[in-house]
């Protein structure tokens, strides 16, 4: 399997990234099965993986860990921290009092001593970045955490982040972990040419778009893509975007089966043929829905294929809104002219 550095860290992780959201309550309760699968992952040269504090309140974390015995060193691990892990007001977000708990959690649940990546899983808007990464460098001077990245941070927020990190001396975010897939393309707008500008490695997330782009949804299919564990309005069939995605997931399909290619595959090479994209993170549950995944890691698209694509959804485009997990999708209150 090919190789990339992440960002300028030196560091070489898979173009593919196994994430393991669907390990436990979620997905996939069968922690036997579940390592199974994260293990036959390793086994073809998958080296990257990542996890959550939050996903099935910790149990993925858990099972990540046991998968891991005797293979730590040989894998770049990489978890996340701020959705909220119970009732108390502090009990998640970007404050120094929770990081400084919540990765002791993680690294017990995960059986090492250390993370490879540890990321703010959304950007907060009542804490100062400069109070998160006052924490997280001291975490990487502990040797508890080796570097920090964010996810689904906005460009702005990006900037602002380098910014502050530069002007304070502070260890930077050396990754951003943003959607993307053909039907959600907005970061190519400003996410995707910002993190370059810094530096930053790529490992975006949902290259199926929720199960969209599995090859299982058409139009006479008989049931709609649905998730427990992301908004229903992505799948709401009623919203006429949702419609759209429909008709250009037909058209997927019906371009990936002239190509001979299964469209899941040519929806996963897609995301990481963008010369931005470090690593496309995949979240099978089951051993099959991995070894359907896995042939993409070395699927070239071709620029028919490409330009094809682009027709369909023009660079930059994000067919429906609410797919978007940075930024506002619209205005707040706040920030309106009036």
């Amino acid at each position: 399997m090919e190789y990339r550095t992440l960002g300028r860290t030196g560091v070489k992780v898979s173009p593919l990234c196994l994430g393991t959201m669907m390990f436990g309550a979620w997905g996939n309760a069968d922690h036997d099965d579940s390592i199974r699968v994260i293990r036959t992952a390793l086994d073809a040269g998958i080296n990257f993986v990542d996890t959550a504090d939050v996903y099935s309140a910790g149990e993925s974390e858990q099972i990540v860990g046991a998968a891991l015995t005797g293979r730590r060193d040989d894998v770049v691990l990489a978890t996340k921290f701020f959705m909220p892990m119970g009732d108390g007001p502090n009990q998640g977000g970007g404050s120094r009092k929770w990081i400084m708990r919540s990765v002791d959690d993680s690294l017990r649940r995960l059986g090492t001593d250390y993370i490879d990546l540890y990321q703010v899983h959304r950007p907060s808007p009542d804490t100062d970045v400069d109070e998160t990464l006052s924490a997280l460098t001291d975490l990487v001077h502990q040797g508890k955490v080796r570097y920090i990245g964010s996810s689904s941070y906005a460009a702005s927020q990006i900037v602002e982040a380098q910014v502050v990190a530069r002007d304070r001396t502070l260890s930077r975010f050396v990754t951003e972990q943003p959607p993307y897939s053909i039907l959600v393309r907005g970061i190519e707008e400003d996410v995707l040419p910002t993190a370059r500008r810094h530096g930053m490695g790529i490992l975006s997330y949902s290259p199926l778009a929720g199960g969209w782009l599995s090859g299982r949804w058409r139009r006479d299919a008989d049931a709609a893509p649905t998730s427990s564990a992301r908004p229903p309005a992505r799948f709401d069939m009623s919203n006429p975007a949702n419609q759209r995605k429909l008709d250009v997931v037909e058209q997927l399909a019906q371009l990936a089966e002239s190509a001979g290619i299964p469209l899941l595959q040519l929806a996963i090479a897609f995301v990481i043929r963008h010369p931005a994209v470090t690593s496309a993170i995949i979240g099978p549950r089951t051993l099959e829905q991995l070894e359907s995944q896995l042939p993409a890691a070395d699927l070239v698209l071709s620029t028919d294929v490409l330009d094809r694509i682009d027709a369909l959804v023009p660079p930059g485009v994000t067919l429906n809104p609410d797919d978007n997990s940075y930024g506002q999708a619209e205005l707040a209150v706040s920030a309106r002219r009036r």
